[in-house]
């Protein structure tokens, strides 16, 4: 934080509430020996959430308040973890109220992925017009842009933006990257690929320039999309610095992933120059 405020950078919390039960210490979910009930958890969550934003006041410009909270695919809406299975809504509502309280200026944000998918996306648009019709201060939705190669749904994005400036909500993405090795055959038919995939590493020794410029043409049409829609666009984040940083390293597996900008020497890849290029017409000196 020091380094930040000494660089004029700014901050962004992440997160003061992720929704999920195996992301909440095992004591939160109790009160002594029965479950934890409304009043107590929410108790719990004030002093949290207090305690967190007291700590850093205005040096937070912007708060993932509540993480990953509506179930995916077409079934159910919120997850089933102990926040919504004790306090349904009112959880987030009570979460953003809190960190109002401390955090005047700040832009709050709800935080979710896939949310730019058809089904999910119909979630996302009701839980944030019950959250304000609630008076909960959400500014903004997160929308993770963990992305794989040959599969950045642009088209969904794009419908996704005109949903959000729609109901008067700003997005930021908060999380980007593109898998090169991509992982969506870990879940395919019951896992039953993990075996295979656990060993499968084929970039160790480097990744393919063929490979480099698909991702930077895919980055560069991220951008122009994100250009296109700067009135809802409130910031645009990479889910780490370089390469070797990345969580693609090892989630769901162990692999040698080239998923940003820039490699694991720190050097530009064709993806930086393709980004820049992209955005170079809304830059100003």
């Amino acid at each position: 934080m020091k380094f930040a405020v000494q660089q004029k950078l700014q901050v962004v919390g992440h997160c003061l509430v992720w929704a999920k039960d195996d992301r909440t210490p095992s004591w939160w979910l109790k009160d002594g020996e029965i479950d934890v009930s409304k009043a107590v958890l929410l108790l719990r969550m004030k002093k949290h959430i207090d305690t967190v934003t007291q700590r850093y006041g205005d040096k937070i410009s912007m708060w993932d308040v509540v993480n990953e909270a509506l179930s995916d695919g077409g079934e159910g809406y919120l997850r089933d973890p102990v926040w919504s299975r004790t306090a349904n809504e009112e959880f987030i509502v009570k979460a953003f109220q809190y960190a109002r309280e401390n955090c005047p200026d700040a832009l709050l944000i709800y935080n979710d992925y896939q949310c730019d998918l058809p089904s999910k996306r119909a979630k996302l648009v009701r839980l944030l017009k019950s959250l304000k019709a609630q008076g909960a201060p959400v500014d903004a939705m997160g929308l993770q842009g963990h992305y794989e190669l040959d599969s950045v749904p642009f088209k969904d994005l794009e419908a996704t933006f005109a949903a959000m400036r729609e109901i008067g909500m700003k997005v930021v993405i908060s999380e980007l990257d593109i898998d090169v090795v991509k992982r969506n055959k870990w879940w395919s038919e019951g896992g039953k690929y993990r075996e295979e995939l656990a060993s499968f590493d084929p970039y160790k020794n480097g990744c393919p320039p063929e490979i480099l410029q698909r991702q930077a043409d895919q980055y560069a049409e991220l951008f122009r999309i994100f250009a296109a829609n700067c009135d809802v666009i409130a910031r645009v984040s990479f889910w780490n610095l370089h390469d070797g940083q990345s969580w693609l390293n090892y989630f769901p597996w162990q692999r040698t992933n080239h998923p940003l900008l820039f490699d694991r020497q720190g050097v530009s890849k064709p993806a930086y120059d393709a980004v820049i290029k992209a955005m170079q017409p809304n830059i100003k000196e």
